[in-house]
C-alpha cells in the first residue's frame, strides 16, 4: 500500500513538475488550430464574397494579392503572440524576459539595427499590398528580369521568369524601384524589340527591309561608335504572350536584315 501511495505521489509530482511544459505545448497546438481555421475562413469568404460580386468568376487579382498578405500578416501575428504566450510559462524564460526589459533601450536600438533590413521589406511589403503597383499574375520586368508575379510575401515577393527560374526580390528594393507592369490598366501591352547594326551598315536600306514587313514598324533608336540600334514594334498583344512575340518578332526581324546583307 505504501509503494503505490508512493508511487502515485511520485507520478503526481512528475506531472506538476512540467505542468508548464504541457501548458505551452497546449498552447502551441491551439494556436496552430487557430491559424489553420482561420485561414479556411478568410479563403472561403473572400471566394463566395468574389462570387457574389463578379459572379462566380473568382478571385480578381487585386482581391487575390491582398487577401494572400492580409492572412500572412495574420497568421505571423497570432503565432508570435501564441509563441510569446507559451515561452511565458517558464519562469527561467521569464526572469530572462525581465533582465532584458531592464535594458530595453539597448535592446531596442541593437534588434532594431539588426533587423532593419527585416523590417524595411516588412513594411514594404504592406505598401505593395495597399498600393499595388504590381498584383498576383501581373508580367512585370525590373532591373532587367521580366517574369510573371507568383506571390507577394511579407518580405520577398516571387517571380517566375519565361524560363521558368524563380526569382525572389525583396519587398524593400522592389517598392523604391522602377517597375514595369504589362497587366494593368489595358488589356494589350506594346511588341517592341531593338536590333543592333554595325556603324558602318546601310541603315536606310535596313529600315526599308523592315518597314516591307506586315504589321511592323522600325526607326532608328540610337548611334553610337558600336554601332546603331533600330527599334522595332509589333502589333500589341495580351500581356502573357509578350515574351514569345518579342522573340519571334525579333527572329524575323534578324532574318529580313541578313536577307539585304546588313550586318
Amino acid at each position: 500500500m505504501r509503494h503505490i501511495v508512493a508511487a502515485a505521489a511520485a507520478d503526481q509530482t512528475w506531472l506538476q513538475k512540467h505542468s508548464n511544459l504541457f501548458t505551452a505545448l497546449g498552447t502551441l497546438l491551439a494556436g496552430a488550430l487557430i491559424i489553420f481555421f482561420i485561414d479556411r475562413f478568410l479563403v472561403r469568404r473572400a471566394t463566395k464574397l468574389a462570387g457574389l460580386v463578379t459572379g462566380d468568376k473568382g478571385l480578381s487579382r487585386d482581391t487575390a494579392t491582398r487577401l494572400r498578405f492580409a492572412r500572412r500578416a495574420i497568421e505571423a501575428v497570432i503565432a508570435v503572440i501564441v509563441i510569446a504566450i507559451a515561452l511565458s510559462e517558464f519562469d527561467s524564460l521569464d526572469r530572462v524576459g525581465r533582465t532584458i526589459l531592464a535594458s530595453s533601450a539597448i535592446t531596442a536600438a541593437v534588434v532594431g539595427f539588426a533587423a532593419r533590413q527585416t523590417l524595411a521589406n516588412a513594411i514594404a511589403g504592406i505598401l505593395l499590398a495597399v498600393v499595388q503597383p504590381i498584383r498576383i499574375g501581373d508580367l512585370v520586368t525590373f532591373e532587367g528580369e521580366t517574369g510573371t508575379v507568383e506571390d507577394v510575401g511579407l518580405t520577398y515577393t516571387w517571380l517566375r521568369t519565361g524560363a521558368d527560374a524563380r526569382l525572389l526580390v525583396p519587398n524593400e528594393r522592389l517598392a523604391g524601384g522602377i517597375i514595369r507592369n504589362d497587366s494593368i490598366r489595358s488589356p494589350t501591352v506594346a511588341i517592341e524589340v531593338s536590333v543592333w547594326i554595325a556603324p558602318d551598315a546601310d541603315e536606310a536600306s535596313a529600315l526599308d527591309a523592315l518597314r516591307a514587313l506586315d504589321g511592323i514598324r522600325a526607326r532608328i533608336a540610337d548611334a553610337t561608335h558600336e554601332g546603331v540600334r533600330l527599334l522595332i514594334m509589333g502589333e500589341p498583344g495580351p500581356p502573357s504572350e509578350r515574351l514569345a512575340r518579342e522573340a519571334d518578332l525579333r527572329a524575323t526581324a534578324l532574318g529580313a536584315l541578313r536577307g539585304v546583307g546588313v550586318r
